[in-house]
């Protein structure tokens, strides 16, 4: 009683405790794993947008830094103590050294251009117009200037300027320094040698993973091609030159980059899930097993303390009656012969119990074997009847037997029919002691000869018909019999009558109705080839 308590304890901490625990602790698991797979896939977009972001940033500070190194040139060589010979030291280096200054202007405190050179050859229209639109409103638009460098960036009527423009002292004067940037010859031939393939080096060209375009304040591209706006295109500011334009990457391929990224995000996300359900369905199938042998444990307890009733029962009955023979107490002869009848009676009782068991053992250790010979499978059965006479009429029991004429030679083993047989009107004996008869035919149908019992007992639920053959297990009507105590048994008869009748190639089975009896049949297949098997 001990064990079973903590059994059932041991049970009841599995159910109820650690099943939830576990199933919780995988619920945890699969939450953070979920979590860190979106956590990575937001880090795997913000490392693209990073990386594209710090492209574009070095691409623009790339045009900014040329134009400031040229400023820096402009600077060097607009010294207005040597105004006058401007023109003569700036343009012969102006190709190489400032590609994109235009005109280069010296004003004074007064806003007079004291020193003027440009790069244009033949009419000076738009160098004038340029003088004028200088005087008139770019130094009005201009920030105060400091020694430091400046730059203007701003669309006056249709065109795009860009100036840049510092102080420098002279003389006890202060001059301003101008440098007209052509945005035309920065669009049509700096902005392709910086962005354009010819900016990547042959050896690199292959791994160019990105677009870049140049638009204005309104959206218009400027330079390059159009890019589809998407979630990993970024575009930034030109730092302090054309600070009124952006230059825009994309990385090649965004779109398939993206269609990789949902699909890995499904995966992992599917990943999860079906690890998730593996995990739980590992503990349920646990959890299953151990539930089913814990039903068998229990179902062998019973058969061993059924097994060990019905042995006791026959000795004690065996023992009592040989004690009163050997004591000589018995006077008359009927007497005498009746309690030796009893002990008889009991003895094959006794010895068929023990055969049961002990050909239930060799089918569970898979050691059971037949010797399988031609024979007449009713001869097989009447013998088994004339063994059950006795007890059926001391019990009140009607026991008939009809057998065919002429039944077809089959393939079988006599003492594992037998123990069919007996097995099945031991059981409408046992739980049928209310029937006034058992009847017990042997017929053909078809190819099959059919062995039929039935009895006149309580009747088997269609719900337990199949499960009834299965080993330890027993009807309802065996264990509850209308307050009169439940019958003994060891469970394992139908199991071994279901075995023996497939080792002969037949089959089991029951036909009944609840209150109106049962019908035991098996059959065995007439002779058409040789013997099955020795082993079964």
């Amino acid at each position: 009683m001990a064990r079973e308590a903590e059994r059932s304890r041991r049970d009841r901490l599995t159910r109820f405790v650690l099943l939830p625990a576990v199933i919780v602790a995988v619920a945890v698991l699969a939450y953070f794993t979920f979590r860190t797979t979106l956590q990575l896939d937001t880090l795997r977009k913000q490392s693209v947008l990073e990386a594209t972001l710090a492209l574009a940033n070095e691409k623009a500070t790339r045009l900014d830094r040329q134009i400031i190194d040229q400023d820096n040139v402009v600077l060097a060589i607009a010294d207005p103590a040597q105004a006058e010979h401007l023109t003569e030291r700036w343009l012969p280096t102006a190709q190489r050294e400032t590609p994109s200054v235009r005109a280069i202007l010296v004003l004074d405190e007064t806003r007079t251009v004291v020193a003027f050179a440009s790069r244009a050859r033949g009419p000076f229209a738009e160098e004038e117009a340029f003088r004028r639109l200088l005087t008139e409103r770019l130094l009005d638009d201009m920030p105060p200037a400091v020694e430091a460098l400046r730059h203007l960036h701003r669309t006056y009527g249709a065109e795009s300027y860009l100036i840049s423009y510092w102080l420098r002292p002279s003389d006890a004067r202060t001059y301003t320094i101008v440098a007209w940037h052509d945005i035309g010859r920065i669009v049509k031939e700096t902005l392709p040698t910086l962005y354009g393939d010819r900016s990547v080096p042959g050896a690199l060209l292959a791994q160019n993973t990105s677009r870049a375009n140049i638009v204005d304040e309104e959206g218009r591209i400027v330079f390059g091609p159009p890019l589809r706006s998407g979630g990993f295109t970024v575009g930034v500011r030109f730092p302090t030159t054309l600070y009124n334009w952006r230059v825009q990457v994309s990385p090649v391929g965004e779109d398939e980059f993206t269609v990789n990224v949902k699909r890995r995000r499904v995966l992992e996300i599917a990943t999860v899930g079906l690890s998730f359900v593996v995990l739980v369905a590992g503990v349920l199938t646990i959890l299953l097993a151990a539930e089913t042998e814990r039903q068998a444990s229990a179902l062998k307890s019973e058969f061993v303390a059924n097994v060990s009733h019905e042995l006791k029962t026959p000795l004690a009955l065996v023992r009592m009656f040989a004690e009163m023979l050997q004591s000589g107490r018995v006077k008359n002869e009927e007497k005498r012969m009746e309690y030796l009848n009893v002990i008889v009676s009991e003895s094959e009782r006794l010895s068929s119990l023990i055969e049961n068991v002990l050909d239930f053992a060799r089918v569970e250790r898979g050691r059971a074997s037949y010797d399988f010979s031609p024979g007449d499978l009713g001869e097989a059965v009447r013998r088994a009847v004339n063994v059950y006479r006795y007890r059926a009429e001391r019990e009140g029991v009607t026991l008939t037997l009809e057998v065919e004429e002429r039944l077809p030679e089959v393939l079988l083993d006599a003492r594992a029919i037998e123990l069919v047989v007996i097995n099945l009107l031991d059981n409408a004996l046992k739980y049928a002691p209310d029937g006034k008869e058992v009847a017990v035919s042997v017929s053909r149908v078809g190819d099959d000869v059919t062995v039929s019992v039935t009895d006149q007992g309580p009747g088997i639920p269609e719900a337990e018909r199949q499960r009834i053959f299965e080993r330890f297990v027993r009807g309802s009507s065996a264990t509850a019999r209308d307050g009169k105590g439940a019958v003994r048994g060891s469970g394992i008869g139908l199991s071994l009558v279901q075995h023996i009748a497939e080792s002969h190639r037949g089959r089991a089975w029951v036909d009944s109705g609840l209150g109106h009896g049962a019908t035991f049949r098996f059959c065995v297949p007439r002779r058409t080839g040789p013997a099955p098997p020795r082993a079964a």
